[in-house]
């Protein structure tokens, strides 16, 4: 008799977190006993932000479902408007297709929905990327909601894992297989400079170093992100011999506000400055190897950079409590002090210190690793068995649940 496939829900809603899940998606497809749904929500369905749903259909990845959750409305309020049509939306879908489990990334408030919605339906949560820090955003607070309740967990680093572990998860449902950002930027082809420029219509910046730059909103903290905005305007002006490729901000509370300065600001200089709504993965990482220095407060500054050595700005409070690497500046989100980091970064001294950084997140082939683990979960007999609270000792390794043969008769 056959056996039926087990259906694996995956959940993304915006550039950046597709653009990790990507490989993932690529590798659960590729498996004979799982039927990989993806939802799509979020920022993807959302024309402001690029309406990223594209790159998902360009990868030709079957969709199994939109679910729009944004209206055009911004603000705290609008977040949780968001918040409750996405609860909503995942809730009817869970409840009529019953898949096995759900797959999410992160710490976004239409994830958080996501994974609340599944408790409710009883479908098993999978967490990719709990038990970091973020103390400037609300990502913190929902991050660690997913943990709990999330029965299986792919923490990037031995720290993150250790922590997850100390919010009450067993060990043997912790893996920790390193971070889907180093192993993107360790695999993915990416565009030459020159191509990067022709395919962005940016060639008449020749040689001429650029940063690249993404800011979002503080949404913890009760800091003031348009006048953090300002004085990164005014250190920017004030840095000489350096263009500007700008990606805009994404959907949280106060990003339209940033983004429509973006738009006048790189109007106004239109032979350094250049925004973009989106890159997409393919034109971010290449942008990423070719950039003179990484500016802004994105996490990618703090955990992808170091897998290039890119000497990076990291600017505010939005990343607070992440590791940072050798190559990642830290400083407060003010024009002199944004400035002078800036000119930090692009000294000598300093490219020469950030090209030793090594990456805490690199775990060899993490999606392929994920994919097996992901598959044995879903046909243990322990699935959706309620979880108890842990509360032994924090191993200080954990097992690599790969072998290298398999891994290479699957890659």
């Amino acid at each position: 008799m056959e056996t039926k496939k087990k259906t694996l829900a995956i959940v993304t809603g915006t550039r950046a977190e597709y653009g990790l899940l990507r490989p993932v998606i690529q590798c659960l497809t590729r498996r004979d006993n799982l039927n990989a749904a993806l939802l799509v929500t979020g920022a993807h369905l959302a024309p402001e932000y690029g309406s990223t749903v594209r790159e998902i259909e360009a990868d030709g990845v079957p969709i199994a479902a939109r679910i729009p959750i944004l209206t055009g409305e911004t603000g705290p309020l609008a977040t949780a408007h968001a918040v409750c049509r996405a609860l909503e939306g995942f809730a009817a879908w869970f409840e009529q297709n019953r898949p096995d489990g759900v797959l999410v990334l992160g710490d976004r408030y239409e994830i958080f929905a996501a994974a609340q919605a599944a408790a409710m339906q009883r479908v098993p949560v999978a967490h990719i990327s709990g038990g970091d820090v973020t103390l400037g955003a609300a990502d913190e607070y929902y991050r660690h909601c997913i943990t709990k309740i999330a029965a299986l967990h792919f923490p990037s680093c031995d720290e993150y894992a250790a922590r997850v572990i100390r919010m009450g998860e067993a060990p043997e449902t912790v893996y920790q297989l390193g971070g889907l950002g180093d192993e993107n930027l360790r695999t993915l082809p990416t565009l030459s400079r020159a191509q990067l420029l022709e395919n962005l219509g940016l060639t008449a910046w020749g040689e001429q170093p650029f940063a690249l730059v993404t800011f979002h909103p503080e949404t913890a903290g009760g800091a003031d992100p348009m006048a953090q905005m300002q004085a990164l305007l005014a250190a920017m002006d004030r840095t000489e011999g350096l263009h500007w490729l700008i990606t805009k901000s994404n959907a949280d509370a106060g990003g339209r506000d940033i983004n429509a300065l973006w738009d006048e600001w790189a109007a106004a200089r239109p032979d350094k400055a250049a925004a973009f709504t989106s890159l997409g993965v393919v034109r971010y990482v290449s942008a990423l190897r070719a950039c003179a220095l990484v500016a802004g407060n994105s996490s990618s500054g703090v955990v992808e950079t170091p897998t290039f050595g890119v000497p990076t700005v990291n600017i505010g409070q939005r990343q607070a409590g992440r590791i940072v690497c050798g190559n990642v500046l830290c400083c407060p989100a003010e024009e002199a002090a944004i400035a002078g980091a800036l000119a930090t970064a692009r000294s000598p001294e300093f490219a020469a210190k950030a090209r030793t950084a090594r990456s805490p997140y690199n775990g060899g082939p993490t999606s392929l690793r994920m994919a097996r683990v992901l598959e044995a979960w879903l046909n243990s007999p322990t699935l959706g068995v309620p979880k108890r609270f842990y509360d032994g000792p924090v191993p200080e390794h954990w097992k690599n649940p790969a072998e290298p043969a398999e891994e290479q008769k699957q890659a």
